[in-house]
């Protein structure tokens, strides 16, 4: 059977994995994210995904039964790529643009193993209900939105001002979980790995 690795710092994917059964091993694969000029956030999720698969199977010594895991999510209003906050202005903006509104969550997922690759992108609807004066503020305290994509997480603090989802909970947290398990079959890594049987 080949052996998993994930190229990502993110918990949540590492979460998101260990909840299918799925056993991996972390990698680092420190790629620049900067979106091309004019490049479609479609396109931006899915190559971000794919290098950082290709990265981290590069990193590996012996490749030879491995595949690794490779994963991007990106925040769409408007057509533009709401990335993780520099500073808390730019946090507040972001929720103040999100507010009573709907937007896109892209993300990507991409196998690749000494052989071949492959990528899928899942797309899902988000609409915030409006935020009330202060809100904003007080969730930017908490810390949650420094590392998140468009300044929120949908399975923390944030849940509270998502008023409806359309598409795929685990992707707007990182990884599609139904795609991503059918993709691992086709690499031959099959899921429930670590879960108990009862016999």
């Amino acid at each position: 059977m080949a052996s998993l690795y994930l190229a990502s710092g993110s918990p949540r994917r590492r979460e998101l994995l260990a909840q299918i059964g799925v056993p991996f091993v972390t990698l680092g694969a420190a790629i620049d994210e900067s979106a091309l000029p004019d490049e479609p956030a479609h396109g931006y999720v899915e190559r971000l995904a794919l290098e950082k698969a290709r990265v981290g199977l590069a990193s590996l010594a012996d490749n030879t039964d491995a595949v690794v895991l490779g994963a991007d999510t990106a925040v769409v209003l408007d057509g533009q790529i709401l990335g993780k906050p520099q500073d808390r202005s730019e946090a507040l903006a972001m929720l103040a643009a999100l507010s009573g509104r709907e937007h896109q969550v892209l993300t990507a997922v991409a196998l690749a193993s000494r052989t071949r690759s492959a990528v899928q992108v899942v797309t899902s609807r988000v609409t915030f209900r409006p935020l009330r004066p202060g809100e904003a503020e007080a969730y930017w305290a908490t810390s949650e939105p420094c590392d998140k994509a468009g300044s929120y997480g949908i399975q923390g603090l944030a849940a509270v001002f998502v008023s409806q989802l359309q598409g795929s909970y685990s992707a707007v947290v990182g990884l599609p979980l139904c795609e991503t398990a059918q993709m691992l079959n086709e690499f031959a890594i099959p899921c429930w790995q670590t879960v108990p049987v009862n016999s």
